[in-house]
């Protein structure tokens, strides 16, 4: 029997009188019993992190981590950070010793989760200068993405993230972009972006070198996933500086999958997605918009316009007007949008055929709007389907 389980026998049958007052008074016993031993073990465990050997300490962050699985109560993380293990176990990240690193990492990353105060005390401890440190092993996959998975469990608290930002995980993290696992990618794409919600300057977390592995992981995404709106968020940002605008035009695919995203993405993902591309146009209009027009980003800007957010149809309209052969206009209308869509279907087809090509444009226009509507449509009565226990 496991310490701290509960040694109380099961009491004799009552008579049936007195069922329900034994039966209540057992139950009481017994969870005094496994309170008491529960809290004896978790001071055993800080005593033995804070004062034991090398190998106790690794068996009691192991212990700690076993726990927190084995119980279903939130009060066990507030407890075991409570009798103070969470600075022995930052301590330990620092080891020589491997094992010692990897379970200290394990009890500090299940002490994190759904604990918001863990979270901020793990990082005011010192936590860290030595995941960042594990993020640099590169003979060691497992420990960098361990170490990713949990600074991302940090991000989540809004104190860490300026701490996290400054720590220097970011270049470190759009490493593990570009040769991580699959796993290890998404986890580096969420704190990133989780960084980037609390920076003035975004630009500063990430270099154009992120652009490929963004774009790499966005073209195999589905487009309305809340993955997909991460990672456009972060591709946007990149937007913003001159080598990041190359990088997207230059990659396979790059301004396809922006496109893509336009046609088919979430509200929030197409809101970035667009505003990458108008970034691009409005840096260098004659570089870029032949570029965006070739990928076909029409129709999707043009339904965009109507089904977007507020911000987004602002941007789609704009981008439109940059689009054109004439110089843009600096209000767009209605008109002047069926203008935009005339003026490029006669580049494309010339003049003869422009009203053929136009109405062609609009109807798929409209075609997209209610393919994408309907999926809407589809997705949130797929989410409230009632999930059928199994038995």
């Amino acid at each position: 029997m496991a310490e701290g389980e509960s040694t109380v026998e099961p009491e004799p049958e009552a008579t049936e009188t007195s069922s329900t007052t034994s039966t209540t008074t057992t139950t009481s016993s017994s969870t005094t019993t496994w309170n008491l031993g529960q809290h004896t073990q978790i001071l055993n465990l800080s005593e033995n992190l804070i004062n034991g050997e090398l190998n106790t300490k690794i068996e009691a962050a192991r212990e700690i981590r076993r726990l927190i699985r084995k119980s279903s109560s939130p009060k066990t993380r507030f407890k075991l950070a409570a009798a103070g293990v969470i600075q022995p176990l930052v301590f330990m990240l620092s080891s020589s010793n491997l094992d010692a690193r990897e379970s200290s990492l394990l009890a500090l990353l299940n002490l994190a989760v759904r604990n918001e105060r863990n979270k901020v005390t793990i990082v005011s401890a010192g936590a860290m200068p030595p995941l960042v440190e594990l993020l640099k092993m590169q003979n060691s996959r497992s420990m960098r993405e361990l170490a990713t998975a949990a600074i991302l469990t940090l991000s989540a608290a809004a104190p860490n993230k300026p701490i996290i930002a400054a720590s220097g995980a970011a270049p470190l993290l759009v490493q593990i972009l570009k040769s991580g696992s699959l796993q290890g990618k998404v986890d580096a794409v969420t704190v990133l972006h989780n960084l980037s919600t609390d920076t003035e300057d975004s630009t500063e977390l990430l270099d154009a070198s992120a652009v490929s592995p963004l774009i790499n992981l966005l073209k195999n995404c589905k487009k309305y996933s809340k993955f997909a709106e991460k990672a456009t968020a972060l591709l946007e940002i990149l937007s913003n500086s001159e080598e990041g605008r190359t990088a997207i035009s230059l990659v396979d695919g790059g301004i396809l999958t922006l496109v893509e995203t336009v046609e088919d993405g979430s509200l929030v993902s197409t809101e970035h997605a667009v505003g990458a591309l108008l970034s691009l146009c409005r840096s260098s209009r004659d570089k870029y918009r032949e570029l965006i027009l070739n990928e076909g980003a029409i129709p999707g800007l043009l339904r965009l316009t109507v089904d977007g957010t507020a911000e987004a149809q602002n941007r789609a309209r704009v981008l439109l007007d940059l689009l054109r052969d004439s110089p843009p206009e600096k209000t767009l209308t209605s008109s002047i949008l069926e203008k935009i869509v005339f003026d490029i279907a006669e580049r494309v087809d010339g003049v003869d055929k422009a009203p053929e090509t136009a109405k062609r444009l609009l109807q798929d226009m409209v075609q997209r709007s209610m393919e994408h509507s309907m999926n809407c449509i589809q997705q949130r009565a797929a989410s409230c389907n009632p999930v059928i226990p199994s038995t």
